[in-house]
């Protein structure tokens, strides 16, 4: 019995041997194979041309399957190569992400992403702050009063040209509101934000504002986005309201393929079926775009709520998951706001606000 034993495990040990040298030459043939379709998503990338070929696919498990002949039949040499195709598949996909400069992590300066006077992403939270529109002079002196008194870094953010749902609804004063933002926000040294709605008015503008705000509506604006990257002015993008995160950073790549690195995120609420809210706030969108990406990210409370009485809590949890902002609506008469007045605080409550989230301007250096 011994003997016969001895005689079983060497030619059990000779077939495992052999299946493992099989293993090895099936692995060798899968890595040359995945080499081969990297350099086929090259080609196709170059060429512009998608990368998943469904009929391709097809044709070559038909071939194979009709070729089969051995213990693994039609079916099974189909399930082995449709796992196969599907890696293929992924490895592509992981090469491209690989290769998107968004998500790189070394885009942010030492110093983050300068607009005016002010480092968005240096360890320091920014607030953006001001009325949804701008309306008049008086107005947007009577805000930009409060702000620059407040011991925050902040930028003032206003809305010239307004893309509105309804079309008979204020849609912003557009040039005008342009040269009374830049006034006013000299007149007490800050930086502006405000939005562009195409590229039309991209350069008029550039002109008047430190930083570029792309909406929600805009961020599948292709020709916009590839303008602001040519712009090299800074750029705060806003996710969608029915965007996935990665579809937000392609719309971020779209201006950072242009030469412009200099673009702050924006999560601004994503719709639902809640309706206790005016979107829903997505805070696990925060840190889940900070382990893809550098660039900064802030967060549009205003936008994502669309009420007032629960600003401090959603804000101190957009903070501590790891925002490198907030943006909040502010006027000094709400009620009376010819845009978006049940989601604009009144200066007292700005005051309120900022001293619950606690948080400080940057400490001066000595010179």
């Amino acid at each position: 019995m011994s003997s016969r034993k001895t005689v079983d495990d060497l030619e059990l040990g000779t077939l495992r041997s052999k299946i493992d040298g099989l293993n090895r030459r099936i692995l060798e043939l899968l890595q040359q194979r995945g080499d081969v379709v990297l350099e086929i998503a090259r080609v196709k990338q170059e060429k512009g041309l998608d990368g998943y070929d469904a009929s391709r696919e097809d044709e070559m498990l038909r071939e194979l399957a009709g070729s089969a002949v051995g213990p693994f039949g039609p079916p099974e040499v189909k399930e082995i190569f449709k796992a196969i195709f599907r890696s293929s598949v992924n490895i592509q996909e992981r090469k491209r992400l690989q290769e998107q400069r968004v998500r790189r992590f070394d885009l942010l300066p030492p110093g983050g992403i300068r607009v005016g006077n002010v480092g968005i992403g240096a360890g320091v939270s920014t607030l953006f702050l001001g009325p949804c529109s701008v309306e008049s002079e008086e107005q947007m002196d009577r805000i930009a009063s409060r702000i620059a008194r407040l011991p925050v870094q902040k930028i003032l953010r206003a809305g010239a040209f307004k893309p509105r749902t309804n079309p008979y609804t204020f849609q912003g004063l557009r040039e005008e509101g342009l040269r009374i933002l830049r006034a006013t926000a000299d007149r007490y040294g800050m930086a502006t934000v405000t939005e562009v709605l195409d590229t039309a008015t991209l350069d008029v503008v550039a002109e008047h504002s430190d930083m570029l705000q792309v909406g929600a509506r805009n961020m599948y604006n292709t020709e916009l986005l590839k303008a602001l990257g040519r712009s090299g002015k800074p750029v705060l993008l806003k996710r969608g309201f029915m965007a996935t995160l990665d579809e937000l950073l392609l719309s971020a790549e779209y201006i950072l393929a242009g030469g412009n690195d200099r673009v702050v995120l924006c999560e601004r609420g994503i719709r639902t079926f809640e309706t206790r809210t005016r979107n829903t706030l997505d805070v696990a969108a925060v840190p889940l775009l900070k382990q893809d990406t550098s660039l900064p990210v802030i967060v549009d409370l205003s936008h994502a709520l669309g009420r007032k009485d629960i600003l401090l809590p959603c804000g101190r949890a957009a903070l501590a998951a790891g925002a490198d902002g907030l943006m909040v609506e502010v006027h000094d008469a709400p009620d009376q706001a010819l845009s978006d007045g049940f989601q604009q605080i009144d200066l007292d409550s700005l005051d309120e606000l900022v001293a619950g989230l606690g948080v400080k301007a940057p400490e001066k250096e000595n010179g």
